[in-house]
Parts: C-alpha cells; structure tokens; sequence
C-alpha cells in the first residue's frame, strides 16, 4: 500500500480492522513453511525512497546493515518495493527489471545481497496492477514465483491494488501461497491486505504475516492510530504467522524519544521490524535505537505471544507481553505533549507472590528491583521499557514434568508440534519435546512454541490433554501447586496419567483432583 496513492483510504481501512469487525473469526493455523518462527527483521525502501529505488541503493543499504551493526543485531531482509520493473511483460509473459534502475538484473543484485549474509524481497500486488501502476501478478502467480525463484528472491511483500476481477482476498493471496510452495526456493510471504477481507480468519493459513491496518506515516499521531487499533488482532498472531501494524517510521520524521517508544510498541507487538529510514546517512540516535538487542530480543522471544495493552488511563497507558522464559516485558506510555508519571504492578503484569523483583531497562540497559510497583517519569510522547522478572508466574522457568508415580516425563510424541497433538508419558530424556515453559500468562509451552491445552476446553474427567496453538484461552492455563500437582484453571481438575498406567505412551488427561500418586508431578 502506497502513501502517495492511498493516503485517503489509510483511515477508513483502520477503522474496517477494529477488535468489532474480528470479533467473530475463527483463527487459523499457520502456515507452516518454516519460515519466520520469530517476527522477520529488515528494511524496506519506500517510506524514504518512494519509485526511486534502484540497484546501487539496494547495494549500499545491504552495506550498511552490515556496517551499521544492523545485521549483527538481527536484520535480515533488504527489501525492494513498487516501482522496479518495466510497465509492461516482455514477449513470453514475464516480468522485466527496469533496466535503467538495475542495469546488472536482479540476480546479480541477489548474488551480492546474498555475499553479505543478507536476504533479498521483491514486491508484487494480488491485482493487475501494482499501487504505482505497474504490472502485478494477479494469473501470473505461478509464473512470477518461479521467476523469483530462479532471480534468489528470499520475500515477497504482496500488496492489493489493481483490479481484482471479483476474486476474494483470500481467493488471491491463497493463489500466490501456493505457488510460493512450488516455486523450489522458501520465500517468506508478506501478505499487504491492510487489515480487511477477515484476513485474521485465513491470513495465518497462508501467509508468514499480515498488514492489519492502512499505511503508516512518519508522524506521532500516525503511529499512535495505529497502535489503537492492534489490541483486536492479539489471537491471531504465533510462530510463523505476525500481525503486520506496517513498517518502522524510527529515524523517518519522528524524534529520537517518539522512535524509541515507536520500536518499544513495534517489539512488544511482535510486529516485523522492518526499517524505512536512510540505512546509509541515519544518524547514530537512530542507528542505537534500531540495535537496541535486548528490546530486539523482547520482539524475537521464541514463545511468540503477542502483547497487549492492559491498561488505559487515557495519555498513559501500559502495554505487557508474556515472555516465555515466566517474565514480562513492559512499555510505560505518555502519548501526552508533558512529562508524565506512568505506572504499573507485578500483580497487574501476572507476577505475583514475591518480595520484590528484577527490573531490567531495557533502554538504559540497568537493573534495579522493586516491592511491587513498576514506575517512571516518561517524557512526551516517549515510552519506557522493562523486563520484569519475580513472583510466582517467573520463577519456574523451564523445565520437564516427571511423574512421580511413573518416574517418566510428560512428553510431545515425536516433538510433532500438529495442534491437536495428544501428549503421554515417556522416559524421561532431556529432549526438546519435554520441555515446558511456565510463563507470566499461566501457560506452560512447549519448546516449539505451542501451549498444553485441554482439548475443546472441555471439563470432564478423562478429558484428553494436547498440543495447540496459544490464544490466551482459560483451558491453557495451568496451575503449578505446592502439592506437586498441576490443575488446569479453566476445568479446575488435575493434570492425570490415566489408569494409573506407568508404561511408555500412557495417556494424559485431566481428572477430578484425588491426591493420587498419579497426579504428581516434579519439576527437574
């Protein structure tokens, strides 16, 4: 999506993508391509460059994220956007790189993203025509992939302009997936939809993200509409599968406060951070903010839940997200024009039952502790950031679950990570598919980034105990007791080895709470 062309519309496609309108979707998986398990990292030239992109610009920016310290901290992705081609197909159908803007084609120009341990996108439209009014690849779809495929293409951001001809979105942008899928290379899928067509019932299924809003601008109340409207999209977001508030406007208008709360929001979104400023002139604020690595790490935390906002007290505001290790993240807010105190508590970020905590900020880069209260002077349109660790929801880490009466560990089949997974007992072996999370949210994940989950978040006795995607739902939340057991919060019963049994692949359930050796558990 286009500023210069769509800029009319960026309001009204927000207001199309508010928490009402999903409301009634049902999630999907996602799209297991393998790619993306943490939200990508890169850069993207059109918020800076607009159609004058070209092969040295792409040269030198994919230098600069080397020598700026970018591709250290993360970055991946050194994307091209509209504007790169020839306005028409040449004689057999495919696409032509304008050979004014990329002179040595585009798989020289991958080759040498490629030599600097780099990755390259391309942009496309799910129309006839892209925003800028060049060609796109609506009944091309297997033809482009294959074409990019063969030029090194790592990503395609897959916008939505030009004429449809009646079809869907999901119709579309399900077109290109699989021709991706068949294309003989993995390349991440950007869907650009802005947020409509439900795209949060089928965007997880066929996309590794998702815009969820129009267009972002290089300006304070540009960034905080957006933010406004993400808390609706939380449930979808997990590994593999983002939601998409646009790209980074840090270093593009912003001042160096407002960028640094920009990055804080974008991180504990789980949004992809990808850069839209000058990687080749930025300045070394806006050079420290986009390698900040432990506000990156907040963002790439491998149990991918999504952050919310979980308190609104009108300019001030709180948004936290659970990170998988039992802490929280934290952003204090003041979209004031004044200096203002912002404040929050472990109870309210879920860490309760400890004396004090740690508190790590991650933009001074201290750690202090505290009895209770998380608080700050923020300034105006600033933000602080904290990693908050202590109290009961942190304290249990990771760790696998034996059961005391078998003496085996609760146990992933074969680490298959396929929701609905049913899970057993196993001898205990220190592998990855028996191991367990406790986090701030009372989830206990597993290392793939899936939740134990009570099936159908049903209640009765023998009810079998599986694998699935997280959604913040009360049958995935569990409670580790002093007793050695663990109940499921939304059923109030107990995790159970059925029958009693001890043998390898004996079934787990959940069972009225009875203090039986088969309902006890050590953490190890």
């Amino acid at each position: 999506m286009r500023k210069t062309l769509r800029s009319v519309l960026s309001a009204l496609l927000v207001a199309v993508a508010t928490p009402v309108a999903l409301a009634a979707a049902q999630p999907a998986q996602a799209l297991e391509s393998g790619l993306a398990r943490t939200p990508q990292l890169g850069w993207n030239d059109w918020n800076s460059f607009g159609c004058n992109v070209s092969d040295t610009l792409i040269r030198q920016t994919a230098d600069a994220m080397v020598s700026s310290g970018m591709a250290a901290a993360g970055y991946r992705y050194v994307n091209i956007d509209d504007c790169w081609s020839q306005r028409t197909r040449n004689g057999s159908g495919d696409l032509v790189p304008d050979p004014q803007k990329f002179p040595n084609g585009m798989k020289a120009l991958a080759d040498y993203v490629h030599g600097k341990g780099l990755k390259i996108g391309i942009y496309s439209s799910a129309g006839l025509t892209t925003c800028a009014g060049y060609p796109a690849s609506l009944n091309n779809e297997q033809r482009d992939a294959k074409l990019w495929a063969s030029w090194g293409i790592d990503y395609l951001k897959y916008d939505n302009c030009g004429d449809t001809q009646g079809k869907s979105g999901q119709q579309r942008y399900t077109a290109m997936r699989d021709a991706l899928a068949t294309s003989g290379r993995p390349i991440l899928f950007a869907i650009c939809n802005w947020g409509t067509d439900s795209v949060g019932s089928w965007g997880p299924a066929t996309g590794n993200s998702w815009r969820t809003t129009g267009d972002i601008a290089g300006n304070w109340n540009s960034v905080m509409g957006i933010l406004d409207s993400q808390p609706g999209w939380m449930s979808y977001s997990k590994p593999g599968a983002w939601n998409d508030p646009d790209m980074l406007e840090v270093g593009n208008g912003l001042s160096d406060t407002e960028s640094r709360a920009h990055f804080s929001l974008w991180a504990v979104l789980n949004a992809p951070l990808i850069a839209g400023n000058d990687l080749r002139t930025m300045s070394a604020a806006t050079k420290a903010i986009l390698t900040n690595t432990e506000v990156i790490g907040v963002n790439q935390d491998w149990g991918g839940r999504q952050g919310n906002r979980i308190a609104d007290n009108g300019n001030s505001e709180v948004w936290a997200k659970p990170m998988a290790n039992g802490s929280a993240a934290v952003v204090l807010l003041n979209r004031a024009s004044s200096t203002a105190t912002v404040s929050t508590t472990a109870a309210q970020l879920g860490l309760g039952g400890a004396a004090s905590y740690s508190v790590r900020d991650l933009w001074a880069h201290t750690t202090s502790t505290t009895g209770s209260t998380i608080s700050a002077s923020v300034p105006a349109h600033g933000a602080a950031m904290y990693l908050v660790t202590g109290g009961t929801g942190s304290t249990t880490g990771t760790f696998a679950l034996r059961g005391s009466q078998s003496g085996r560990c609760l146990d992933v089949p074969n680490g298959n990570q396929t929701n609905g997974t049913p899970l057993a007992i196993w001898d205990c072996n220190g592998g990855g598919n028996q191991q367990w999370t406790a986090t701030a949210a009372g989830e206990l994940r597993t290392s793939g980034g899936k939740c134990l989950d009570v099936t159908g978040a049903a209640t009765a006795d023998g009810t079998r105990v599986e694998v699935w995607d997280c959604n913040g739902q009360a049958n995935q939340r569990w409670q580790l007791q002093s007793n050695g057991t663990v109940t499921a919060a939304g059923a109030g019963k107990c995790l159970d080895v059925y029958a009693n049994g001890t043998a390898n692949g004996t079934a787990v359930e959940i069972w009225s709470c009875n203090g039986g050796a088969n309902q006890q558990w050590t953490r190890g």
